[in-house]
């Protein structure tokens, strides 16, 4: 196992750790760990459609389409632009979605993301991925 990869998964399961902690004592309106789907499409439509699609279908844009996203690979769609999660072996759960959403360019460890968008609230994290897990 490489460094890079030792390294990825130490951070994955500390996120992992300090997130559950994030969802269950949320104050910014989240409702707990599920989020609010519709709050989350809000949020989706205002600060990251212009880089994603959630179309079943749909094309990548500047980011990969996030249609299906929840459960799936890192790194694991015909993006072409994969740099920093590609061969990492995370799968999108609910405490990766946190943690990449938080802080892309801290997330695994990893520094060659383009996406320096954060989702600072934990609510608006739940939100995001409650409507995130709707995408199937």
């Amino acid at each position: 196992m490489t460094k890079e990869k030792f390294l990825a998964i130490g951070v994955a399961v500390a996120v992992a750790v300090a997130s559950s902690s994030a969802f269950a004592g949320a104050k910014d309106g989240a409702k707990g760990e599920d989020g609010d789907a519709k709050k989350g499409a809000k949020y989706f439509k205002k600060r990251c459609k212009a880089c994603h699609s959630v179309k079943k279908g749909g094309k990548h844009k500047i980011g990969p389409k996030l249609f299906g996203v929840v459960g799936r690979k890192a790194g694991s769609t015909d993006f072409k632009r994969y740099l920093a999660l590609k061969g990492s072996g995370i799968i999108w759960d609910d405490a990766n979605l946190d943690g990449w959403l938080a802080d892309p360019k801290k997330f695994g460890g990893n520094k060659k993301t383009k996406m320096s968008a954060k989702t600072k609230k934990a609510g608006d994290r739940a939100d995001l991925i409650a409507f995130m897990k709707t995408l199937k």
